[in-house]
């Protein structure tokens, strides 16, 4: 079982930047993907951004060039750094991690992110 926490999200106006993070917590575990997907009302749920042992960074369209997902594995922490964010950004981000060798995913509980134009 891994435990995820997400926090740094918040109101910022349209321009502004936000630095999400996610620390995983657990035992015996070796995280082979770590991500962000997030859900704006009225819509499905999208990956954001994803870090894996094996690729580089990918992340939507919609994002890139403005938010960085970075990884420490040390702390098994991923963050996502947004920079000059939309209103159309506004959403739950949800913190996600996949176990290396097993078929799941484990989600967080959510953070809000709220871009005001």
């Amino acid at each position: 079982q891994v435990h995820l926490v997400e926090s740094g999200g918040g109101l910022v106006q349209a321009g502004g930047s936000l630095r999400l993070s996610c620390a995983a917590s657990g035992s015996n575990f070796r995280l082979r993907a770590m991500g962000w997907s997030r859900q704006a009302p009225g819509k499905q749920r999208e990956l954001v951004a994803i870090v894996t042992n094996d690729d580089g960074p990918k992340y939507a369209d919609s994002v890139k060039g403005r938010f960085t997902i970075s990884r420490d594995n040390a702390k098994n922490t991923v963050y996502l750094q947004m920079n000059s964010l939309e209103p159309e950004d506004t959403a739950v981000y949800y913190c996600t991690a996949s176990p290396a060798g097993i078929s799941v995913t484990y989600w967080g509980q959510g953070t809000q992110v709220i871009v005001s134009s």
